[in-house]
C-alpha cells in the first residue's frame, strides 16, 4: 500500500429491532419547513358524513421528521428499490384520480 492512499476502516453496523413497530400505511401527506420534511403515514378511510355524502378520513398513525439530507437518501434508495421490482414485475400503474364532480349546488 502506497504511503499517501487514505486509511479505510470497516465499521460494523448492528441493527436494533427490538422497539420497532410495523404498521400499514395506504396514504401519505408530506409538509416541510427549510430545514425540514414531515411524512405523515396513514390510512384513508371512507366515512359517511351529514348529508348522506362519502368523505375520505385521513387517521394518521406515523409521523416521521427528517431533515433533506436524509429525505433525498431515501428518495434515491426508494427510487432504486422501485425500479428494481418494475424490472422484475413490470410497470406499477398508478390509479387516475378522480375527475372533480360537478357541483349539485348549481344553478339551473
Amino acid at each position: 500500500m502506497a504511503e499517501n492512499e487514505p486509511k479505510t476502516q470497516q465499521v460494523q453496523l448492528r441493527i436494533d429491532e427490538s422497539k420497532m413497530t410495523t404498521t400499514y400505511a395506504n396514504t401519505i401527506r408530506t409538509s416541510t419547513t427549510g430545514d425540514e420534511i414531515v411524512l405523515d403515514f396513514g390510512m384513508n378511510l371512507p366515512v359517511q358524513s351529514d348529508g348522506n355524502q362519502t368523505v375520505l378520513l385521513f387517521n394518521v398513525g406515523s409521523r416521521v421528521v427528517m431533515n433533506w439530507v436524509s429525505a433525498k437518501r431515501l428518495a434515491i434508495s426508494l427510487g432504486q428499490v422501485i425500479r428494481q421490482y418494475e424490472e422484475r414485475n413490470g410497470e406499477i400503474q398508478l390509479p387516475q384520480a378522480p375527475a372533480p364532480s360537478e357541483s349539485a349546488d348549481k344553478s339551473s
